[in-house]
């Protein structure tokens, strides 16, 4: 069984980020892919105020949940504090022993890997895979480390963030449950008044 782990902020998860998912699911072949909201990003500090870990876990649920090939972990969230993701891969590791993990990041997270918390371990226990929009990225990427071409979508949660605290439209950057979610929520209104 091949399974892929795609973590990160989901501040709030959008559909560039569902669309990259797709793609990697099916260029490196996964059996299934969990998408896994961090507690805390260790190497970013302080996260964007708008919404807490459980309105977070829940837009995540709303974005990928219907997809059988998904499945949402809110494993780093229960464990609280600095999300490691060598921490996230030594438990799915225990819960799935025969299991090849794949671990996808972006290009960005992969400059920075070397700063993460035990790096060679994270390479032992998973392959890594990078996430290349639209085949641009000129990163050199060492030996054994997978490259998978996803298309370019850009954009970003800080991107909808400000838009909502704009007063701008989101339709389209998320799904439309999220969106919804968003609103009835008051999600991202007070970052406009900072």
């Amino acid at each position: 069984m091949r399974i892929g782990v795609l973590g990160g902020s989901f501040n709030p998860p959008h559909i560039g980020q569902l669309i990259v998912a797709s793609d990697a699911f099916e260029a490196i072949t996964l059996d299934l892919l969990l998408v896994v909201p961090a507690s805390a990003n260790p190497l970013k500090g302080e996260e964007a105020a708008g919404s807490t870990a459980a309105q977070r876990l829940e837009m995540v649920r709303l974005t990928f949940g219907a997809d059988p090939r998904f499945e949402v972990s809110s494993m780093e969230l229960e464990r609280g504090g600095l999300s490691y993701t060598v921490d996230t891969l030594e438990t799915l590791k225990e819960l799935y022993p025969d299991a090849e993990l794949s671990l996808l990041m972006g290009m960005d997270s992969h400059r920075t890997l070397d700063r993460w918390k035990r790096p060679e371990r994270i390479r032992e226990l998973a392959e890594v895979a990078v996430l290349a929009r639209g085949g641009n990225d000129d990163h050199a990427v060492p030996p054994g480390v997978t490259i998978v071409t996803t298309r370019r979508v850009d954009v970003s949660a800080s991107e909808i963030r400000a838009r909502v605290a704009a007063g701008k439209s989101i339709r389209g950057f998320v799904a439309e449950s999220v969106e919804r979610y968003i609103s009835a929520a008051e999600l991202y209104r007070a970052s406009a008044a900072r």
